[in-house]
């Protein structure tokens, strides 16, 4: 009997866990596709270090996978040869962890995972190697519609949109990456309870970018804590397509939070950012959403170090301003709109601009918001133990 359930028990358990080894050299479109096809539950898709020309976009949708490489610098999917536009990879499973290679010059976004809750990437670079232009991928690091996101240590150069960009998701932490040369480094869109946390951000042309946007699926976004970042020196000129977004992003811009509800900058390093350290203003563009709400709300910006900011803005008027301003304006330009905004560093430029009126009919004037009420600092976001494991 006992023979027998033994047998029983080897018979109904799942199979072990496997490594499925990738190599270069050959066909590396299809032993790369084959072996994400081919992975189970639990297995390990490992890609050797080495370089690998792909002429079409890979995908995986089988849960808790893991697709691993032997460091970004090492392991690299090469997708200068793509035939088609799209992703480079595509993930559409739960439970999955991307880390330890590289994405370079894929037609569109260099990585996407969609629908794709408990999703990490870790150590993972996503790269236009010719430089900012408008024809890269909209976006490098680009998970949607998630619940429960990790992202560490990403590094993403060149993206036309975002460089991280994390849209209509929930319960999520961007951390310990560096993005440079994008549109815009790292834009939490539509998304709620996010942590944006030792962060490089570099000539881009915003650093954060922190926004709601009407007519999409999921909307509301907030609580969001900006914190320990640098956010320097972003000098990138906009490159994006016209039509898009954050085509209207101004050079110059640190961190931009726009018809947010409960954002919280605070102890970031915020300076060389030629039109101004942080922003703070409302949707401008006309909506037929009734549901949407277009302004800001309990900004809190305190605790920051606030270096040189506002000496070349990308505003109307911008040469009446320096001279009002001694060649320099405030780091933290508002646009008058919402409430509950609280700055607590930095002196404040109110724009004084109506819903709804064109930036060229400011009346910009000093302003004093260190007395309003900032409310408790927010509650830090934790993911489930297993993510956290994953990414060590």
């Amino acid at each position: 009997m006992k023979h027998l359930l033994a047998i029983f028990a080897v018979i109904a358990s799942p199979a072990a866990a496997r490594t499925i080894t990738v190599t270069p050299g050959g066909d590396a479109q299809e032993k790369l596709q084959g072996a994400l096809i081919e992975a189970q539950p639990g297995d390990v898709v490992e890609i050797a270090a080495g370089r690998y020309a792909l002429t079409d976009g890979l995908s995986l949708d089988v849960n808790r996978v893991t697709v691993r490489g032997a460091g970004p610098g090492k392991t690299i999917l090469d997708f200068k040869g793509q035939l088609a536009a799209g992703e480079g990879l595509l993930v559409t499973s739960d439970d999955v962890v991307l880390r330890g290679f590289a994405v370079e010059d894929s037609k569109g976004d260099g990585i996407k995972s969609k629908g794709a809750d408990r999703i990490v990437y870790k150590d993972v670079r996503v790269e236009w190697t010719g430089g900012p232009k408008e024809t890269n991928g909209a976006y490098g690091v680009y998970p949607v519609e998630s619940r429960d996101v990790l992202i560490d240590g990403a590094v993403v150069k060149g993206a036309s949109d975002a460089g991280i960009y994390v849209g209509q998701s929930e319960n999520i932490i961007v951390r310990n990456s560096a993005v440079s040369g994008n549109v815009a480094g790292i834009e939490i869109e539509n998304s709620r309870h996010a942590d944006v946390i030792h962060n490089l951000a570099e000539h881009n042309t915003g650093g954060i970018l922190v926004f709601d946007l009407p007519n999409l699926p999921k909307m509301g976004g907030g609580d969001v804590r900006i914190v320990q970042n640098k956010v320097t020196n972003n000098d990138q000129p906009n490159f994006a397509p016209k039509g898009n977004i954050v085509a209207s992003v101004r050079m110059g811009t640190g961190v931009l939070v726009m018809a947010n509800d409960g954002v919280e900058v605070t102890e970031n390093l915020l300076e060389g950012n030629a039109t101004s350290n942080v922003m703070i203003v409302a949707y401008r563009n006309a909506f037929k959403d009734a549901k949407y709400n277009p302004l800001p709300r309990r900004i809190a910006v305190h605790t920051n170090k606030q270096g040189r900011a506002g000496f070349a803005p990308q505003l109307p008027g911008a040469a009446q301003l320096l001279a009002a301003f001694g060649d320099q304006l405030p780091p933290v330009l508002w646009d008058g709109t919402g409430e509950g905004i609280a700055v607590a560093d930095g002196a404040v430029l109110n724009m004084n601009v109506a819903l709804g009126a064109a930036m060229e009919t400011a009346k910009p004037a000093p302003a004093d918001l260190s007395k309003v009420a900032r409310g408790p600092s927010r509650a830090a976001v934790v993911l489930p133990t297993a993510m956290e494991a994953a990414a060590r």
